[in-house]
């Protein structure tokens, strides 16, 4: 007769399948076991506080606040409207080029320099007049139109 074909190797192999079956089974098992699924709805409920805190107790219905629906704003509010006297600003020319056509003036309130080109002014200004002008926004930042000299 011819010999068996079964090796150690083989049956090293055979019980090392078994066992990682038999660990995989009992994890399985441990799982289950674990799970959330076997809990009644009062163990899953979960509470937001005053603060905004998740806590397992529930509200005190006393506490409770009353809120009309048209209060509620859902965005950003709306900003009032500009009054134009206001968005009228002062400044000293530091520097203007009038070759070039270009300049800054320093605005009085908050001391920022601001750009100034010669396509929005509305009379001639040289260094150190002070000019009254309105600010828009740039691609590069900020910029001075409706330039007026003040006496």
């Amino acid at each position: 007769m011819g010999r068996s074909q079964e090796t150690f190797s083989k049956k090293e192999k055979e019980k090392k399948k078994l066992k990682k079956r038999q660990e995989k089974q009992e994890k399985k098992e441990e799982r289950r076991e674990a799970s959330a699924k076997g809990k009644g709805l009062e163990e899953m409920l979960a509470y937001v506080d005053d603060e905004g805190n998740i806590t397992s107790t529930p509200p005190d219905p006393k506490k409770k606040k009353v809120i009309e629906q048209e209060d509620i704003q859902i965005g950003v509010s709306r900003q009032a409207a500009h009054d134009p006297a206001d968005l009228i600003r002062k400044g000293t020319v530091n520097f203007f080029n009038a070759s070039k056509g270009y300049g800054f003036i320093k605005d009085h309130q908050t001391q920022e320099s601001i750009f100034v080109h010669q396509n929005n002014l509305s009379g001639i200004i040289k260094e150190n007049d002070k000019v009254s002008f309105e600010v828009e926004k740039g691609p590069k930042g900020l910029n001075a139109v409706n330039v007026k000299v003040i006496e």
